[in-house]
């Protein structure tokens, strides 16, 4: 559980900026949003599949052309 505590002198908007940052770190509303809803086995399965291929998607789009840098100079 996310506590913060509020020191001598510090305005609200700065712990409450602390505090928002520590309940990201420790994942609470990531975990809030997953219990929120109840999804069968199948359906998880299915998500977890299409977020892998996303992924793998994005990682492909990433990497650098290797075609070409791997094309030999000609010699003569």
């Amino acid at each position: 559980m996310a506590e913060i505590r509020i020191f001598d002198g510090e305005s609200i908007e700065s712990a409450l900026r602390r505090f928002k940052r520590q309940v990201q770190q420790e994942g609470i509303i990531k975990d809030v949003k997953k219990h929120s809803f109840f999804l069968k086995p199948g359906e998880k399965k299915r998500l977890k599949s299409k977020l892998a291929q996303k992924l793998k998607r994005k990682k492909v789009r990433r990497q650098p052309a290797e075609t070409d840098s791997k094309a030999s100079p000609r010699t003569q």
